[in-house]
C-alpha cells in the first residue's frame, strides 16, 4: 500500500507543469524541511532497524519500525501562524517478551503498531526563533499486544528551534499519559525528546543529529531511560519535479534498559515534498 502511496506522490506532481516547488533550489527545499513549522507539505517513509541487548536476553536480539508520516501545514491568519498536522502510521517487528522478567529468543511478531497523531500550532517564521505549542495523542490501533500499549494516550507537545544558515538546532518534546483503553494493560506515562543539531553544506547536503530520548515514567529507575546520540547526512535532490530528501542516522545509546533496550538504531528516511491541495477556481 506505501508503494501505491509513493507512485501516486510522483504522478501527483509531474502533473503540475508550475508551482512554488519548481521555484525553489534544493538548497531551500532542504532549509525549510528542517523547520517544523514550514509550509512545504510532505511524506516521509522512515525505516528504524534496532539491534537490542540486556539482561534478559543472551547477547542481541533485533527490532524493526516503519514509518510513514506524512506533514500537513496549514496557513492560517493571513500566513501570519501554521497549524500543523503530522500523523505517524507504524508497522512494527518486535521481539516477544513473555513477562518483564523474561523473553523467547527467536520469536518475534509482525504487525501494525499504535498510531500517533502530533498537531503544533505557532507563527509562520521562516528564520531565527521558532515555536510551536500543541497535542500529542496516541491511539490503541497495534494488532499484537506485542506491538502497541493498547492504551488511548494524550498529552502536550511543545517546539523550539533557532533556526541561522548553515545551523538549525532545536528540541520537539511530545509527553503521553494514558487515560483509556484495556483495563488489563499497564498505564503509560511517557516522554518523548527529539533533539536536532544540523549543518548545512553546500549542493543540498548536511550533517548533524536528530535522536529520541525517550522515558518511561512507569518504569523502575535502570530501566527508564533511553538516550541515543547519532551522527547522519542528508542529501536532497529531485526525481522527476518531486524533491525528495534522504537521510541516513546510525544511532548508539549512552543509556538504555538494563533488561532491554536499544543499543543501535539505524534510521533511513525518504521524504518527498507534495503540492500543498488548493482549491479549484
Amino acid at each position: 500500500m506505501l508503494g501505491f502511496i509513493f507512485i501516486a506522490v510522483i504522478g501527483t506532481n509531474s502533473s503540475f507543469a508550475q508551482s512554488e516547488l519548481d521555484t525553489l533550489s534544493l538548497e531551500q527545499i532542504s532549509a525549510k524541511l528542517e523547520n517544523p513549522l514550514t509550509k512545504l507539505w510532505s511524506l516521509t517513509f522512515q525505516e528504524n532497524f534496532s539491534i537490542l541487548s540486556g539482561d534478559l536476553v543472551d547477547g542481541k536480539v533485533y527490532g524493526n519500525n516503519f514509518f510513514f508520516q506524512p506533514f500537513m501545514p496549514f496557513p492560517i491568519a493571513k500566513h501570519k501562524f501554521m497549524l500543523t498536522f503530522r500523523p505517524v502510521f507504524p508497522l512494527v517487528t518486535s521481539p516477544v517478551l513473555i513477562n518483564e522478567d523474561s523473553i523467547v529468543v527467536g520469536d518475534y511478531k509482525t504487525g501494525f503498531g499504535d498510531i500517533q497523531l502530533l498537531t503544533l500550532f505557532g507563527p509562520s517564521t521562516g528564520s531565527g526563533i521558532i515555536w510551536g505549542l500543541g497535542l500529542t495523542t496516541t491511539f490503541p490501533t497495534a494488532t499484537n499486544d506485542v506491538l502497541g500499549e493498547g492504551k488511548w494516550q494524550a498529552g502536550p507537545a511543545a517546539m523550539f528551534f533557532y533556526i541561522k544558515k548553515p545551523y538549525t538546532t532545536g528540541l520537539l518534546i511530545q509527553h503521553w499519559v494514558s487515560y483509556a483503553g484495556d483495563p488489563d494493560r499497564a498505564e503509560t506515562n511517557l516522554t518523548n525528546i527529539q533533539y536536532v543539531f544540523r549543518y548545512g553544506l553546500p549542493k543540498a547536503w548536511s550533517i548533524g543529529m536528530g535522536p529520541t530520548i525517550a522515558i518511561n515514567w512507569q518504569r523502575e529507575q535502570g530501566n527508564r531511560l533511553t538516550f541515543p546520540i547519532g551522527v547522519g547526512i542528508t542529501k536532497t535532490v529531485r526525481w522527476g519535479k518531486t524533491p525528495f530528501k534522504l537521510r541516513l542516522e546510525p544511532q548508539y545509546s549512552l543509556i538504555k534498559p538494563d533488561n532491554l533496550g536499544t543499543e543501535w538504531n539505524i534510521r533511513v528516511q525518504i521524504t518527498p515534498v507534495i503540492q500543498r491541495p488548493r482549491k479549484k477556481k
